[in-house]
């Protein structure tokens, strides 16, 4: 086997949000790492590499058993890359390609026209034309534009004869931003091959999306996007606690209701319900029901989650709006998503919680309840 792969997800990724780094979060049922691994080892008989934060080797090791090997990356792109390439030093690997682990949906077509330029090169990476108009910016205006003439947007995976490489990275003092600065700066002359839009690099929580549309697509099958809305209302009563998305709140009054009046738990659950067209809460639990008296709210969410679920769905995203003046919300917001997060066994960055108050105004405004708003996505699976 002369051919080598770098998968690159040392990173933390903090930019796509949420509690675990992008490369571990899950793009149609598994991490994306999976999908990135997978799409190489569908293309190429090749020694695969992944270089991990040192604190995630035991996770990489759950990941892929023995099929890859595992690299402790260093504390920037380079060294983590230059670590992958030392460990193939003395292997009788000639040719190396060196891929970022967030970029899940690269395709055999990009991977082989790569190793095909390294044929005639001994640097070759995939690029798109810019097609957009350029500017120029300052403290938010436009000051000027930039010709895009023979400008590209960089992909990878990035290709490289081995010995050259591992020598350029040796040789080169500083960061880079990618493997081909780093050829470049050694001398080495670099072919650009085709990209594709699909082979984007996931960066913020958006592109979960995007992904996931691709995916569907790659399946032959349009992708069932369903939005859901609920709105609820509860009043005050005696009391000397609230439960708001799962978290009971000390505060001087409590909520009235035929269950616990969870106002943000039931706007969320009417939410999904209405996403699948499944009507409300009182269709599957009816008030006129007395095993429902007092009920604890997660028995609803829960349901209509499993519905979601029996129907082909998963969660995309839920939206929580709390409309109130008291009790503050902020000091047990990310205490509700981790709830309303578990509840619906999804990730908790998939799920928001804020408050606004109606300005002293209506019955939020003169403290006689609170009223909440929920947004659910739901994707067909």
């Amino acid at each position: 086997m002369t051919d080598a792969v770098i998968i690159v997800a040392a990173g933390r990724g903090t930019r796509a949000g949420g509690e675990l780094p992008k490369q571990w979060c899950l793009l149609n049922g598994k991490p994306v790492l999976s999908h990135t691994i997978s799409a190489f080892q569908n293309a190429l008989d090749a020694r695969i590499l992944l270089v991990l934060h040192p604190d995630e080797m035991q996770r990489g090791m759950e990941l892929c058993g023995g099929a890859v090997t595992l690299v402790a990356g260093g504390d920037s792109r380079n060294a983590s890359v230059r670590n992958a390439l030392e460990a193939l030093d003395g292997s009788p690997v000639t040719r190396v390609l060196i891929h970022d682990g967030a970029r899940p949906l690269v395709t055999g077509a990009v991977i082989k026209d790569v190793l095909s330029a390294l044929e005639t090169s001994p640097a070759a990476a995939p690029a798109l034309p810019v097609t957009d108009a350029l500017w120029k910016g300052h403290h938010g205006y436009v000051e000027g534009t930039h010709d895009r003439t023979g400008l590209y947007r960089a992909q990878t995976p990035q290709g490289f004869h081995f010995p050259a490489i591992l020598n350029a990275h040796r040789s080169y003092i500083g960061t880079a931003a990618d493997d081909v600065e780093v050829a470049r700066a050694a001398g080495l002359p670099v072919a650009i091959t085709r990209g594709q839009e699909d082979n984007l690099k996931i960066t913020y929580a958006n592109d979960f999306l995007r992904a996931e549309v691709i995916i569907q697509e790659r399946k032959g099958r349009k992708m069932d996007v369903r939005l859901g809305n609920g709105y609820d209302v509860h009043a005050f009563t005696q009391g000397d606690a609230v439960f708001l998305c799962g978290v009971e709140i000390p505060h001087s009054k409590a909520l009235l209701g035929h269950s616990d009046a969870d106002v943000g738990m039931h706007a969320l659950t009417d939410a999904i319900y209405g996403a699948m067209a499944e009507g409300d809460i009182g269709r599957h639990f009816p008030p006129s029901d007395p095993q429902w008296k007092g009920a604890a709210s997660w028995i609803f969410l829960e349901h209509a989650t499993n519905l979601a679920r029996d129907k082909g769905y998963k969660i995309g995203n839920a939206d929580v709006t709390l409309i109130c003046e008291q009790p503050k919300i902020g000091p047990h917001a990310t205490a509700m998503m981790a709830e309303l997060a578990r509840i619906m066994a999804v990730e908790p960055s998939r799920v928001s919680v804020k408050a606004t108050t109606s300005e002293r105004l209506g019955f939020t405004g003169r403290e006689e309840g609170i009223a909440a708003i929920a947004t659910v996505t739901l994707i067909a699976d």
